[in-house]
């Protein structure tokens, strides 16, 4: 019997073993999109307690909390915070064959050397140990982010943001981490939803730019990216709940937006004009910029009515939507190509009955330039479990090059979640492995170790060329 969460957790055969211990375990991290404050990061805020650090604001452990029959008092309620933790350590045995059984403990480990299982009967101690350390040197956002070897956090910013805290962070010289803004213009998309008028008056304080018109506001998109590339910035995210495709002209986009622009609302056809348009037009402003694109598709968001007017949004009321996806999503990349003028792409879905859709799509539209210049990005949400990673990565490698993929991130509001990545990497290893002991691939440590290293590091960074790694040399570089 193996030993819970030891050092070979996850890994079932000898060349797994090698692969993690050998060649990924002390890769560093490139964490392409997340949730993190950059001001959290610049001032770099210490937690009172682990409460704060574990479970303000991650709705991963609210669902199953309130799974496990735990009022809402002590999730979001105004429950102290020892409170609020018992109560997770009261649900976390409940929660094995989930991957956050396995997160919690890693964390635990990774980060407070503690081995112990949390649940009813040890938290007082843990709680007494992990608020000990938090509460000591050595335990500050920016010190978990170094411990965890991470070299770059690309945040989730609005275009409206005026990046004071990025700003900052590029003018200091002891911070040995990259911090960049990732603009995220949804708000500037959704042009029915309540707010969009408040959010352009916003953009046309930000820009400078008086938006009058529709091409106002293009310019207007067109400004603040500017501004976020001169910040360091080179990724933009669109989170295309229901991807759409309608073609449409300047002119009619122009009446469409002038229309919704004096508050009146929109037919479906009119808004899927304005944002096949709109998305478009930000594809071609990403290629001319060098940045990378991403789209998060398919979730099913604020399901409960009643939760939604009593949190707000991103409080665990999410779930997986089935929208068709192949054909809107072949023909935006295709007008962008049409053009040359497709920029590097990250394509994620939340249902996993989009994987081979995506996986076979992506190789549709590389240029035979760029190593993996289509991606299909990592298992996401409900998905970056043990078995949504390995789905994702069969499809991907299935009908497209695993090694080239670039691998995990965390998609988290949590300075503790870097050990998502350790998970990633050993269930990475113990495929890999599983295809050498099975005599599908030879034993070639050179060969695959190098591919392990490159899914867990070295893509990442060719890929997205971010200016202060580009000649940064490592002490090992990949093996091929």
């Amino acid at each position: 019997m193996e030993k819970f969460m030891g050092e070979n957790f996850l890994l079932k055969n000898d060349t797994a073993v090698t692969l993690f211990h050998d060649y990924a375990k002390e890769m560093p991290i490139i964490d392409y999109h997340c949730h993190l404050s950059p001001q959290e990061i610049y001032e770099n805020k210490k937690f009172k307690n682990i409460t704060e650090a574990w479970l303000y604001g991650d709705h991963y452990k609210w669902r199953v909390m309130r799974a496990n029959g735990i009022s809402e008092e002590l999730i979001t309620g105004d429950a102290n915070d020892y409170e609020k933790f018992l109560a997770w350590a009261k649900t976390v045995p409940m929660t094995i064959g989930n991957p956050l059984y396995n997160w919690t403990h890693l964390e635990l480990q990774r980060f407070f050397e503690i081995d112990e299982i949390l649940n009813e009967q040890s938290a007082p101690g843990i709680w007494e140990k992990t608020n000990s350390l938090l509460n000591g040197e050595g335990f500050g956002v920016r010190d978990l982010i170094t411990k965890s070897k991470v070299k770059v956090v690309c945040t989730t910013d609005d275009p409206v943001d005026n990046l004071q805290y990025h700003l900052q962070l590029r003018e200091e010289q002891d911070f040995p981490v990259v911090v960049v803004p990732g603009f995220r213009p949804d708000k500037g998309l959704e042009i029915n939803r309540d707010g969009f008028l408040e959010w352009v008056e916003k953009l046309s304080e930000a820009a400078n730019i008086e938006i009058v018109t529709y091409e106002d506001f293009l310019a207007a998109l067109d400004e603040r990216a500017q501004f976020f590339h001169s910040a360091g910035g080179v990724v933009s995210d669109h989170a295309l709940d229901s991807i759409v495709y309608e073609e449409a002209t300047l002119e009619e986009v122009t009446k469409i937006f002038a229309e919704r622009l004096i508050g009146k609302k929109i037919s479906i056809t009119s808004e899927k004009k304005f944002k096949t348009y709109t998305l478009v037009y930000l594809g071609k402003l990403y290629s001319e910029l060098g940045w990378t694109m991403q789209f998060h598709i398919n979730a099913h968001r604020n399901n409960n009515t009643k939760m939604f007017k009593k949190l707000g949004p991103d409080t665990g009321y999410d779930s997986v939507n089935d929208d068709p996806i192949a054909k809107p999503l072949v023909h935006i990349l295709d007008a962008l190509d049409k053009e040359n003028q497709l920029p590097k792409t990250i394509l994620y879905s939340l249902n996993p009955n989009d994987n081979t859709i995506i996986a076979s799509i992506i190789n549709s539209f590389q240029d035979g330039q760029t190593p993996g210049k289509i991606q299909f990005g990592t298992a996401w949400w409900f998905n970056d479990t043990k078995d949504g990673m390995l789905e994702q990565m069969k499809a991907l490698s299935n009908v497209g090059l695993l090694s080239r993929f670039i691998g995990m991130l965390t998609d988290s509001r949590s300075f503790l979640s870097y050990t998502r990545h350790e998970y990633f990497r050993r269930i990475v290893c113990n495929m890999i492995g599983e295809w050498v002991e099975n005599g599908e691939v030879p034993n070639d440590l050179v060969l695959l170790g190098g591919i392990v290293q490159r899914i867990a590091y070295y893509n990442a960074k060719e890929y997205f060329q971010f200016p202060e790694l580009v000649h940064v040399h490592e002490i090992s570089e990949p093996l091929l």
